[in-house]
C-alpha cells in the first residue's frame, strides 16, 4: 500500500499514479496487457456493442492493438484523432502515424463523432466516485461533452491506481468498468465506497 501526502491533491495524486505505471511498465507490461485483453475481449462479448471507441497505447498503458486487429473486421472500430484541445474519432485503418504525445494515429478524415455503443478508455488513476483522472489535458472531458449520448466506458490501466478521496468534478468522466491485469469491477453506486476500494485495489490512502 502505497501512500500519498494528501489524497485530496489531485496533481500529487496523478504524479505517484503516473510514476507508478511507468514503473509497471518496465517490468511485465508483456503478460498484463495480455491479461488485460482477454478481460477486454470476454467483457466486449457479452456486452456485444456494434461500435467500439479504443485507444492506442502509450508506453505506460497497456496494449491492447492485438484485439483492435482481431475485432476491426467484426466491429465498427474508432479511434481518436487530435484536433486543438480534443480529439474526434476516426475510423481505424492503416497505416499509423505518431504525432503530439507520441501518440499513433491514422489519417484525418471528415467523419464526425456520433454515438458509440462503447469507450475503451485509459485512465492514469480514479477516485472514490469512480472518475477517471487522467493526464490533466481534459481532451476525453471534451470530447465526452460533445458525444450526443454516453456510451458503456470501460476504463484500462496496468495496475489499479484508485484514491479513496473524491477528486474529481462533476464534469469528469465516470466509468461503468474498470480492467486490469487482476481484476475487473463494475460501477454500482450503492456499493462503492472507500472500505470497497481499500480491499479491492492496489490504491493510494
Amino acid at each position: 500500500m502505497q501512500k500519498l501526502k494528501n489524497t485530496s491533491d489531485k496533481n500529487s495524486f496523478r504524479e505517484e499514479s503516473i510514476k507508478l505505471l511507468k514503473r509497471e511498465a518496465k517490468r511485465s507490461s508483456y503478460l498484463k496487457s495480455k491479461k488485460i485483453e482477454s478481460t477486454l475481449e470476454a467483457l466486449i462479448k457479452d456486452l456485444n456493442p456494434k461500435s467500439i471507441l479504443f485507444y492506442l497505447p502509450l508506453q505506460m498503458e497497456a496494449n491492447i492493438s492485438r484485439l483492435i486487429f482481431k475485432l476491426r473486421r467484426e466491429k465498427e472500430i474508432f479511434v481518436p484523432f487530435m484536433e486543438g484541445v480534443s480529439f474526434k474519432m476516426v475510423r481505424f485503418r492503416l497505416p499509423l502515424f505518431k504525432k503530439r504525445f507520441n501518440i499513433l494515429e491514422p489519417n484525418n478524415s471528415f467523419f464526425k463523432n456520433r454515438n458509440i455503443d462503447l469507450a475503451i478508455v485509459p485512465i492514469v488513476g480514479m477516485d472514490r466516485d469512480f472518475k477517471r483522472v487522467g493526464f490533466g489535458k481534459g481532451m476525453y472531458d471534451r470530447f465526452f461533452e460533445n458525444l450526443p449520448s454516453k456510451p458503456i466506458v470501460v476504463f484500462v490501466q496496468l495496475k489499479a491506481c484508485v484514491s479513496s478521496a473524491k477528486l474529481t468534478k462533476k464534469h469528469d468522466i465516470r466509468g461503468d468498468f474498470l480492467v486490469t491485469s487482476n481484476l475487473l469491477l463494475k460501477y454500482r453506486k450503492d456499493r462503492f465506497d472507500s472500505k470497497y476500494i481499500n480491499k479491492y485495489f492496489h490504491s493510494f490512502t
